[in-house]
């Protein structure tokens, strides 16, 4: 599926939107390809913008469900009524218990805080990428700018996502209160106040730098492997974003528990461990989660969690890339002459 040189589909266009210089064509040129000649070493700001949007609200809607799954299954102390042993089971479970639609509750807060925090996450980081490239390598590709580059690029991403997640999560939990965003946001604001929003912004950043930087290495080191000249070729990034986020889910997993943690205030995970009032801090949860269910607690959901990353990253690079080479395409074709 890889698009070759001559014409409006060259090959050209993909390479040289992620500023690939190298000549990957075999001197091919024609008529159209010429055209091409003058198209910038990058996308544009919008380009990335547009397409890191498009890309998250496409993966969190399609992998929903699994995410639902994943956050029951780091319950510390669940419900015996929601007590799972697979991710199909689970949402089967879910949904013959609790109806077709309760795996998805929480969607359209995921979806208003996906599209603004991916916007700003990839453009950051192909800007980043592209300066720290230049700073550390002259020549290719450096892995330290990609892994830098992520870890940039995340503190954006969390500022946004933090909130949503915090909802996100309540509203997944087992018999949560909370039947609407809105009437979630409310509740957490008047009884918590603004803070628990971001109660566990510093451990999100703590799980997903390391979780980015491992990410965006891999990605970028198996593009080089199956896609040297770093044209759009939607079987090389399925392949490798689907590879990059399943090592770096099982990586950070035991942060990701924590993280959930702080972010759901389990009661009865909190009432077993004897805490009154709320859990803050990543080494209160660290030794909480410790307390409760030793080691094998911090790998809970880990299974639902590479089962949800895994797909995630690969929607989310294929649908990016895709979006980055048609919208440049578009761009170039509109100042085109005929």
């Amino acid at each position: 599926m890889e698009l070759r040189c001559g014409g409006v589909g060259s090959q050209a266009v993909g390479r040289r939107m992620d500023g690939d210089s190298r000549d990957g064509g075999g001197g091919c040129k024609d008529a159209g390809s010429e055209d091409y000649e003058n198209l910038p070493t990058s996308a544009s700001l919008s380009t990335h913008m547009t397409a890191g949007a498009m890309a998250g609200i496409l993966e969190h809607s399609v992998m929903y469900p699994v995410d639902s799954v994943k956050t029951r299954m780091q319950s510390l102390n669940p419900d015996p009524k929601a007590q799972y042993t697979s991710v199909y089971g689970a949402l089967k479970k879910i949904i013959r218990t609790e109806g077709f639609w309760r795996p998805l509750r929480g969607l359209n807060v995921m979806m208003m805080g996906a599209g603004p925090a991916h916007a700003m996450y990839f453009a950051c980081y192909e800007n980043m990428k592209r300066t720290l490239n230049a700073v550390f390598h002259h020549q290719g590709n450096s892995h330290l700018a990609n892994g830098i580059a992520g870890s940039m690029a995340t503190l954006l991403h969390d500022a946004v996502m933090n909130p949503a997640e915090v909802v996100k999560q309540r509203m997944q939990m087992y018999d949560s209160p909370h039947r609407s965003a809105l009437r979630c946001v409310w509740t957490v604001w008047r009884t918590e106040g603004l803070g628990a929003f971001y109660r566990s912004y510093t451990t999100q950043l703590t799980m997903n730098i390391p979780f980015q930087s491992i990410h965006f290495i891999t990605y970028e080191f198996l593009q080089e492997q199956v896609n040297p000249h770093r044209g759009y070729n939607p079987q090389s990034h399925i392949i490798s974003g689907g590879l990059a986020g399943a090592l770096a889910a099982a990586a950070t997993t035991p942060l990701d528990v924590c993280k959930t943690l702080l972010n759901t205030q389990e009661n009865m995970a909190l009432n077993l461990a004897n805490i009154s009032g709320r859990l803050s801090g990543m080494a209160n949860a660290f030794r909480m989660v410790y307390q409760l269910n030793g080691l094998p607690g911090y790998f809970k959901g880990m299974q639902a969690r590479v089962i949800y990353q895994m797909p995630s990253t690969a929607i989310s690079w294929s649908v990016y890339e895709f979006f980055k080479y048609f919208l440049t395409k578009h761009k170039l074709e509109n100042r085109t002459p005929y």
